[in-house]
């Protein structure tokens, strides 16, 4: 007699922590159910690189939620009149949080994740957040995910029958090499994977800055580890400090 395999939805963005997600959900036995978002971010690459991961994992379906946060911006990663931080030191990353915070993002993700999955008789949500990386945004912090995952057992049906559907931050206290390591072993294709705050320059093959905090975290990381990012870059000159 077979099992039916456990659903999961996974939050993915087509950067290199959300694919590695994807990829460790699969690599659990999982079903997996992609849920992206087109929430009106400068980086529209992004999307790209969400459905190229999207079918390189095979995912049994990926959903593409479209709404606009721009419209009351609040974060350089959705106006474009507010300028993207760029080539900062981990220090200076580490100082504050970043205008590239979008308001409540995460929040926002999670719910329609919560939604989808209780549609589709999901028992799982996995989401990429980690606390060490140096951004330091308020909603990939443990204590958040703690709280919401008490929201999701309280105002779901499924949670008030005794099976809340369960959040799985498995990236949380990981450092990005580490991230890295684990995506090596699970074959994530990096060269897919896409986490630049740019568009990719408006040139084919697409281009990252090298410059933004996402970039700089990326490139240190792989840096560290001896190893080439597959990705085009306008620079590769990592900060130190």
């Amino acid at each position: 007699m077979t099992h039916e395999a456990l659903k999961a939805v996974v939050l993915l963005s087509g950067g290199l922590d959300s694919s590695t997600v994807l990829y460790e959900a699969k690599a659990q036995g999982l079903d997996c159910y992609a849920l992206s978002f087109d929430y009106g971010q400068r980086h529209r690459q992004e999307m790209d690189a969400a459905a190229a991961i999207s079918r390189a994992a095979g995912v049994a379906d990926r959903q593409l939620v479209t709404f606009d946060l721009g419209q009351w911006g609040g974060s350089a990663l959705t106006d474009a009149s507010l300028e993207l931080p760029s080539g900062r030191s981990p220090s200076e990353m580490a100082a504050d949080i970043p205008i590239t915070y979008v308001p409540a993002r995460n929040t926002i993700f999670l719910s329609f994740a919560l939604s989808y999955a209780e549609a589709i008789g999901a028992a799982r949500i996995y989401i990429g957040v980690n606390r060490l990386d140096y951004s330091g945004y308020p909603d990939c912090r443990p204590d958040f995910i703690a709280a919401i995952q008490e929201a999701f057992r309280l105002g779901t049906r499924q949670g008030r029958e005794g099976t809340p559907i369960e959040i799985v931050a498995p990236l949380l206290d990981l450092r990005k090499t580490d991230i890295i390591q684990l995506g090596n072993k699970l074959g994530v294709p990096w060269a897919k994977t896409w986490s630049c705050y740019s568009d990719g320059g408006g040139v084919t093959p697409p281009t990252a800055c090298g410059v933004c905090d996402a970039c700089q975290l990326r490139l240190a990381a792989f840096s560290a580890l001896g190893l080439e990012d597959p990705l085009p870059y306008a620079s590769r000159e990592v900060r130190a400090g």
